[in-house]
């Protein structure tokens, strides 16, 4: 982790970026991508001008981009640093956890009894498609087992779930690297993403919810420990 002094210089944005976007949601774009990313780092420091110069932007659209970010608490307002990237406790990282247990858990129960054919066959697809990846980078194993998540959510077909599950990941990106990258953790989340499916297959909502209680409690359990690790 930075030193809480050190000032913070995040790469530039890429040319791609759509032009037909307001000029904060880029700002609020990038900040957030950075934090997921790991580029900005819990505890680093959020000035204006340094953030404007970077971007390439003036400080008017990166204050209202930071103020957004404050309000979904990726970032808080510290009384001695002034604006700095969320650094998560061991209460706030349990909390965060139980409620991805009861949201995930719910939107597998909800995906048993409401995702069509299609959709299961989706999942299928991106369950291989993880499984595939195993060995792989770590971006794209992540990336794999997001886009597994993000489905089975969307299969529940309540988009509130969906909104306040989104919202949960957001502030989980605050953890920095995914435990997927200890291969005993990902070769056993292909194992926990395979039984949540055939629960789901087999339209056993019960089964579907608790399975994937399960693999969120297991995930939780390999990340305490590695935080603890870090620690020693």
């Amino acid at each position: 982790m930075r030193k809480s002094g050190q000032k913070t210089e995040p790469a530039p944005l890429q040319n791609d970026h759509d032009a037909s976007l307001p000029r904060s949601e880029h700002a609020y774009r990038y900040l957030r991508t950075a934090i997921r990313a790991g580029r900005l780092k819990p505890g680093d420091r959020l000035r204006e001008a340094d953030l404007a110069a970077a971007i390439g932007l003036s400080r008017t659209p990166i204050r209202e981009a930071l103020a957004r970010l404050e309000s979904e608490r990726l970032i808080v307002n510290d009384s001695s640093r002034g604006l700095v990237v969320t650094e998560l406790d061991y209460s706030s990282i349990n909390e965060l956890y139980f409620m991805r247990e009861v949201l995930e858990g719910t939107a597998a129960r909800l995906a048993a009894q409401h995702a069509s054919e299609v959709e299961i066959s989706i999942l299928e697809d991106m369950c291989a498609q993880y499984g595939a990846a195993i060995g792989d980078d770590d971006e794209s194993l992540s990336t794999k087992n997001r886009q597994f998540h993000d489905m089975l959510c969307q299969c529940a077909h309540n988009r509130y779930l969906v909104n306040t599950i989104n919202m949960l990941h957001e502030s989980l990106s605050l953890l920095g690297n995914s435990t997927l990258g200890q291969l005993e953790r990902a070769q056993q989340t292909r194992t926990e993403h395979e039984a949540v499916l055939q629960a789901i297959r087999d339209r056993d909502p019960a089964l579907a919810e608790q399975t994937m209680r399960n693999h969120i409690r297991t995930s939780q359990k390999f990340r305490m420990k590695l935080i603890f690790a870090r620690r020693q």
